[in-house]
């Protein structure tokens, strides 16, 4: 069992650097150069902190590569040597420790979208996060389903019918993930069944948000058949069982309840919680030192 956290380190006050587009259209790529490694030199020493304490699971920023998608940006990072370098000394890195490196576009990678430019932008947004993971040594793109448009089915039906016209390579690592407000454990279970897509369960959506069903959990394992060891995402609410807000830490009640869920399988856990490496460190310690 791994644990880990997402993107930002709050002992190194880590800070990921972004780019205005005006700025970008006025100094070029160069400057897109200078930022991404700087961004991919962070991340090094968050990978190498993390080896340091035990921490061998982690979710690498999507803003690494500043407007990675957008015309503006012609670099040919994925191919560019000083890029290369580093993401090298990453992936060897999490080879040599065991160390699982995932990534998590965001909220407007909406592959069931009704507006076909959003679904065209949702792809070249996984296609860099592809690329991205790929080099760092990573195989996991965890993406919810989308909206539901009115329509929860056919919702369902059109996330399934994108996904076939995936890339075999993101297909390979793309993992989803039921959310906090629309799809359940149930219907993301029923996508996978669709496309064979494997489900990342995250408890505290399931909690919030499951039409009052219990989660099965042998059948969210069974999606894992030929990837690996099941990803689960944890978190705690700010102030209370159902507060959809984050906590600043995982609660020892809620990691107990997912071991309880779990009963002795294995699983990598992600911690959801705003002070990051400070949520999981007493918890890999208890691993540790049981």
């Amino acid at each position: 069992m791994r644990l880990g956290y997402a993107c930002m380190n709050t002992e190194l006050k880590t800070v990921f650097k972004t780019l205005r587009l005006a700025t970008a259209a006025a100094e070029g790529t160069g400057k897109i150069k200078e930022l991404t490694l700087k961004n991919m030199q962070t991340t090094l020493e968050i990978v190498q902190w993390n080896i340091e304490n035990h921490i061998l699971f982690y979710r690498a920023s999507s803003s690494i590569v500043p407007l990675s998608t957008h015309p503006v940006n012609d670099w040919i990072w994925w191919e560019d040597a000083d890029f290369l370098a580093i993401a090298d000394e990453i992936r060897q890195l999490a080879l040599q420790h065991g160390m699982r490196v995932s990534v998590h576009p965001g909220q407007y990678t909406v592959l069931n979208s009704q507006k076909p430019e959003v679904v065209e932008k949702s792809i070249q947004d996984l296609e860099y996060h592809d690329k991205l993971i790929e080099l760092l040594g990573g195989n996991d793109i965890i993406l919810h389903t989308g909206g539901a448009y009115g329509d929860k089915e056919a919702a369902k039906l059109r996330f399934a019918k994108v996904y076939a016209t995936l890339s075999d390579s993101i297909k390979k690592k793309l993992r989803l993930e039921n959310d906090d407000k629309t799809f359940t454990v149930r219907d993301v279970l029923d996508v996978s069944k669709m496309c064979g897509v494997p489900v990342c369960f995250d408890i505290h959506h399931h909690n919030v948000n499951n039409d009052g069903e219990p989660v099965d959990f042998a059948e969210i394992l069974a999606t894992w058949n030929g990837f690996g060891t099941p990803k689960i995402h944890i978190s705690t609410g700010k102030e209370g069982f159902t507060d959809l807000r984050h906590h600043d830490l995982v609660s020892e009640e809620d990691f107990n309840q997912l071991l309880y869920l779990l009963k002795g399988t294995d699983a990598d856990i992600m911690f959801e919680a705003k002070l990051k490496e400070q949520s999981v460190l007493p918890f890999v310690r208890k691993l540790m030192n049981p």
